[in-house]
């Protein structure tokens, strides 16, 4: 039974990077392997001879000797525990994007345009991809991402041009959300698992991800591409409205306060984020009354900001969280990801030094980094979470959030960002491995260099 159940979740994980090759949404395999493979656990359940408990982090003892009922009974309490925990990563990330949704509402982001005076193709790349680095660890990387190539649609007409800068922004973002607890989905998984902390993620993380952005930039500037002024679309209007600045500040000061409140109150992520949202609303719903009664049209029904948000939401992205998080549960609960972790670990060799106490070699997660280029980097941190035991802040989890966060740079498939910008530019799969792949990978490396003497100063 373990055996199919690992080929179901390998066959869903084919049809989840073959995306674009299929035409299906990768939610559509996600949501099915993982209802399949619990309800194979529940058909086999009296055919297991190991279980893994994720709230002790080990194995049950004697639990091929139980009956089936208290089997059944532990399958049930490890599939309550395990949607719970996703379900915190999901309401944060629900509670984020309306926030980001509501300031774009407001036409907040246009407020960035009155900082971008210059022409010139070097100073806008470094910009951008400043911006993108900054704003990527306060909206996430995705958000960012979205907003910047928005951004650059309106004020750059050369298509070929914007290729460039797009495939910079997504390595920019990517090097800026792996530092912040709030800037990529793996960065928040590990910091909700209580993996990471705060303060040690900045540590660790901050001059690796400047380095993994800022010598892409560096090199990239010095390509022929980037030399010269650029023609600057002024045809469309971006000027922010009343209240854009506002909002803009007021969203963005509300997600940065998620997690000072986390480490003031020790509550969940969620709970802050929840709070934050609230705050938002309260404001965006006054602003809004404000603005419609100052235009006085008649004849137009007043629409709430916050249904309006709610209504912008990816939830494609939600319910594709949803399945692969639920699906690597499923391998972790029967102790798989236990064992192949202690199979890794015995059979890699250590290319590192043992620092603080690092049990897993850094070659390792240097091919997770590389790994995640080719498979969603969400799952890959997921299972790194059933695979390792190492405590909270140790060394392991923050090159994880690290190799995770900015591997996916390396192909245009291989994170959020890079598939956003996909869409939005129609960026073709090859263009980026010739153009911008190596840009990525001379960052992912100048990273990993940074952060082996970063992780001995703490």
């Amino acid at each position: 039974m373990d055996t199919i159940i690992i080929f179901v979740f390998v066959a869903g994980y084919l049809a989840i990077t073959l995306e674009h090759s299929l035409k299906i949404d990768k939610l559509i395999p996600a949501l099915i392997m993982m209802a399949i493979s619990w309800a194979f656990i529940s058909f086999g359940i009296d055919d297991f001879d190991a279980w893994f408990d994720s709230s002790k982090h080990a194995l049950l003892n004697n639990f091929e000797f139980l009956n089936y009922d208290d089997k059944m009974h532990i399958l049930e309490e490890s599939l309550l525990h395990h949607l719970g925990k996703t379900a915190e990563i999901l309401v944060f990330l629900l509670g984020a994007m309306t926030i980001v949704e509501i300031i774009a509402y407001f036409n907040g982001f246009a407020t960035i345009k009155s900082f971008i005076k210059t022409k010139k193709k070097t100073n806008l790349l470094w910009i951008f991809c400043s911006l993108a680095f900054v704003l990527s660890a306060i909206i996430d990387n995705l958000t960012a991402t979205i907003v910047l190539i928005s951004l650059l649609q309106k004020l750059v007409k050369d298509r070929n041009i914007r290729l460039w800068f797009a495939g910079l922004i997504v390595i920019s973002a990517n090097a800026g959300g792996a530092f912040s607890p709030i800037g990529d989905v793996t960065t928040t998984m590990l910091w909700i698992a209580d993996k990471v902390s705060t303060p040690l993620l900045f540590g660790y993380l901050l001059l690796p991800s400047l380095a993994c952005m800022l010598l892409p930039t560096f090199l990239a500037s010095r390509l022929s591409v980037f030399k010269g002024n650029l023609e600057v679309d002024q045809s469309q209007d971006l000027a922010p409205g009343r209240f854009s600045s506002t909002m803009l500040y007021l969203g963005l000061a509300a997600i940065i306060f998620v997690p000072i409140f986390k480490m003031v109150t020790h509550l969940p992520p969620y709970v802050g984020m929840m709070l934050s949202l609230g705050v938002v609303a309260v404001f965006a719903e006054i602003y809004s009354s404000a603005k419609f009664s100052l235009e006085a049209l008649e004849n137009k029904v007043h629409v709430s900001p916050v249904h309006y948000s709610l209504s912008k939401i990816e939830l494609p992205s939600i319910l594709f969280f949803l399945g692969i998080l639920m699906a690597v549960a499923a391998l972790e609960s029967l102790g798989i990801l236990f064992g192949f972790a202690d199979w890794l670990k015995e059979s890699t060799p250590h290319i590192g030094s043992e620092v603080a106490g690092a049990q897993v070699s850094d070659l390792v997660v240097l091919l997770l980094g590389v790994c995640s280029a080719v498979i969603d980097n969400v799952p890959l941190v997921a299972a790194s979470l059933g695979m390792f035991s190492e405590p909270a802040d140790n060394i392991l989890w923050h090159f994880i959030a690290y190799s995770a966060g900015t591997g996916g740079s390396m192909l245009i498939i291989g994170s959020a960002a890079g598939v956003v910008a996909m869409g939005m530019e129609k960026i073709n799969f090859f263009w980026y491995l010739k153009k911008i792949s190596w840009l990525a990978f001379v960052g992912f490396i100048a990273g990993a260099l940074v952060f082996f003497f970063t992780r001995t100063l703490f």
